[in-house]
């Protein structure tokens, strides 16, 4: 195996309301400084809904009311001298009230987002997205081939 490849899977919750998505703001790694979806890496013992329970607590502060349709995609992201496959599950979620005693985690450094934002739908794009969140916006407007193989080449971290 090519020590310069490497694979990522992560659990990520939607929640689109008024034509908002529900966006976490990246502080660090490859997606720094552009919107992502709430979620992250399963823990040791930990399920694909506990994960996205546990992560959108901590990422957005608030609580799941209930998810459904989940479905899996994957894209290969390439950096300047490395390749990571990021296999994802996505959720649609509806959310209850944020959590008060959650609030110093969400904006602490104690995980990778700076915060949350409604952002609208239609200006999200390569410029200022994850390829989580374009690989969602594919599937919003039913494109064809939803499911074939991305390639994100020359990657840029912004």
């Amino acid at each position: 195996m090519n020590q310069n490849y490497s694979t990522h899977f992560g659990v990520y919750g939607v929640c689109i309301q008024n034509n908002k998505l529900l966006c976490i703001q990246k502080n660090g790694g490859p997606y720094i400084n552009r919107f992502d979806l709430p979620g992250g890496t399963p823990m040791i013992n930990e399920s694909l809904s506990e994960t996205l329970e546990r992560e959108v607590l901590e990422e957005t502060g608030f609580n799941l009311k209930s998810y459904k349709n989940s479905r899996t995609f994957d894209c290969f992201v390439h950096e300047s001298n490395r390749v990571v496959h990021h296999i994802f599950v996505l959720f649609d979620m509806i959310l209850l009230k944020k959590s008060q005693d959650i609030e110093e985690e969400v904006n602490g450094e104690a995980n990778d987002s700076s915060g949350i934002i409604w952002f609208p739908l239609n200006e999200l794009n390569l410029s200022n997205s994850s390829p989580i969140i374009l690989k969602l916006l594919s599937e919003l407007n039913n494109e064809q081939d939803l499911h074939d193989r991305l390639d994100y080449h020359n990657w840029r971290v912004i």
